[in-house]
């Protein structure tokens, strides 16, 4: 993509980059008021049964990670014009949804600025090693690789370990306004749930937040992981990498069923948002629609997207993402090339 065509492509989502506040307003309302009362509700429901209950916890947790999108837009200060506003809400509704504000919107912007970049992985992003690397790495590293690629941990034991212990903790090098978020958000986490455990006793407390922290962050963390682990993604060391080729050819537009994209914030057109990200959430749709270039990215659905299951390294050479079994390969092929040349 030419100087030419870059600068051409963020001309045509600058229009899009502008926060309109009583859609920001409007949509508060349709989150945050159904979220209370889907919580509330499945608190009643206790009374009755708890098949009654598990499917509104479901319903609840999609609400929680509509939250999260809100949330996400205050990060980048893209869902109400004023700073200040941002940060409040923002701090409020990582509150709900268990993340410290500070410490997610730095890490964040980190993971933006280097998305797809193979010198720069390490902050804000999903632990991706190259063949190369792999072949070359200790057996200890190897193995740890392995298991922290597998489904069952990254699905299962991930939303336990990021949202209950990584997000508790303050990163190396974190500077005194994030490290005292991060403690501001703990104890607030502390004293809310203290307190709605002495309304509702700590059985019924966890019989209904503990499903909603669950399926919220493990569909939290399958969102972030497809978005970027498709086959021919993009991924280039610093002197190839180009921002605008990371966001239109490193990130999906997960084409979602419209109910399951209003839910999630319209975040499946992330391959907008991360050339973007100052367009609100409620915009990516329309910037999309309204953007030519950006409606050639790669595209995948609910069953498509199963495949990136099955992806586990980075080929350099051959520019995808390759399963562990395709590995096996790649020795003989390594010495059969050297042989031919």
């Amino acid at each position: 993509m030419s100087q030419a065509n870059i600068a051409q492509l963020k001309k045509k989502v600058a229009p899009y980059e502008k926060t309109n506040t009583s859609s920001s307003i409007k949509q508060l309302f349709n989150t945050l008021i159904p979220l209370f009362a889907l919580w509330y509700g499945a608190y009643l429901s206790l009374s009755v049964s708890y098949w009654l209950t598990f499917p509104i916890l479901i319903v609840t947790a999609g609400f929680v990670i509509r939250t999260f999108i809100i949330f996400h837009d205050c990060c980048h200060q893209s869902f109400f014009k004023s700073r200040l506003a941002n940060d409040i809400l923002g701090n409020i509704t990582g509150i709900i949804t268990v993340v410290p504000y500070e410490q997610w919107k730095n890490s964040h912007a980190i993971h933006h600025a280097t998305s797809s970049n193979l010198d720069k992985r390490g902050v804000g992003d999903i632990w991706i090693l190259t063949v190369d690397e792999y072949i070359s790495a200790p057996l200890w590293r190897r193995i740890a690789y392995r298991i922290y690629r597998n489904p069952i941990v990254m699905f299962g034991l991930g939303p336990i370990y990021v949202f209950l212990l990584q997000y508790r903790f303050n990163r190396k090098g974190a500077k005194t306004k994030e490290r005292l978020n991060t403690h501001f958000t703990s104890v607030a986490l502390i004293l809310l749930y203290a307190l709605m455990i002495k309304a509702i006793g700590w059985q019924a407390f966890l019989m209904i937040q503990g499903p909603i922290f669950f399926i919220s962050g493990f569909l939290g963390i399958w969102l972030f992981y497809v978005q970027h682990q498709f086959e021919d993604s993009y991924f280039e060391n610093e002197e190839e990498w180009s921002y605008v080729k990371a966001a239109v050819e490193g990130s999906s537009y997960y084409k979602l069923p419209k109910l399951l994209q209003w839910i999630t914030g319209n975040i499946g057109f992330h391959h907008v948002h991360h050339l973007s990200p100052k367009v609100p959430n409620y915009l990516l749709e329309e910037a999309h629609n309204a953007t030519p270039p950006l409606q050639k990215a790669t595209t995948i659905t609910l069953s498509t997207s199963l495949k990136s299951l099955s992806f586990r390294l980075w080929d350099e050479r051959g520019k995808r993402f390759i399963g562990f079994k395709e590995l096996e390969s790649f020795p003989r092929k390594a010495a059969s090339a050297a042989d031919s040349a």
